[in-house]
């Protein structure tokens, strides 16, 4: 039962974290419209990024999403737009973004490679076992110590600072060390490709989840055992 909530409140957080909600772009560019692909929206003059797509065909724009800023494709189903603070909502599908960026990327590195101590310290486990191991051992509660530290010194402040209004974008804590946003121009591409990537990511955390909570396999292990289709489920 514990594990089928589990499941159950992955799904519904995986779900939340895809309000659209536009973020204040901090500068305009002097790129035109381009297309890179079907659904892949670009800027023209940090303006019109979506105007022309409609998420929901034959729907109607939400009022509050009118087009002009990272990713607004016009998806707002549940009508969050009209009540919900959009700064926050964008500043919370960010941080989720690059959070499910990671654990994506720790998922499937894990059934690949093992660090060094990583065996000796937790042995096999992986995924939620590696979870329930780490809490066990008192790992994980110093990751929510330091975590939970960074974020009330840096992370409350400046999403405080964005909804009072000021010309901080949200998802903006001035970290770019390898001048990425240097560029206007790339730098307006780049940041639609991370709201993608990271949208992609929250949805591929909760399948991996889920099916972790089903088959008590990682990707790579699972992927690897779907040619024996007789019993492709491992056994708890």
């Amino acid at each position: 039962m514990l594990m089928r909530w589990a499941a159950f409140i992955a799904m519904c957080a995986t779900a939340s974290a895809f309000t659209t909600s536009p973020a204040a772009l901090t500068r305009q560019t002097s790129r035109a419209a381009v297309s890179r692909g079907p659904n892949m929206q670009l800027y023209k003059e940090g303006t019109l990024q979506g105007l022309g797509t409609l998420a929901i065909p034959g729907g109607e724009r939400p009022k509050n999403l009118d087009g002009t800023l990272v990713g607004d494709v016009g998806f707002d189903p549940l009508g969050f737009s009209n009540w919900l603070n959009l700064n926050w909502a964008r500043e919370a599908e960010i941080k989720h973004g690059r959070v499910a960026m990671l654990a994506a990327t720790g998922m499937i590195v894990q059934d690949v490679y093992k660090f060094p101590g990583v065996q000796k310290t937790f042995g096999d486990a992986s995924m939620m076992k590696l979870h329930n191991v780490a809490v066990d051992q008192g790992a994980m509660q110093q990751l929510l110590l330091w975590i939970g530290l960074l974020e009330i010194l840096t992370g409350i402040p400046a999403i405080i600072q964005t909804l009072k209004g000021s010309e901080r974008a949200p998802g903006d804590f001035g970290f770019d060390p390898l001048g990425c946003g240097a560029n206007p121009d790339a730098l307006a591409r780049r940041q639609l490709v991370e709201l993608k990537n990271g949208r992609l990511a929250m949805i591929a955390v909760g399948g991996m989840v889920h099916h972790y909570l089903l088959v008590g396999r990682g990707p790579i292990e699972f992927v690897k055992n779907i040619p024996n289709f007789k019993n492709p489920l491992a056994p708890f």
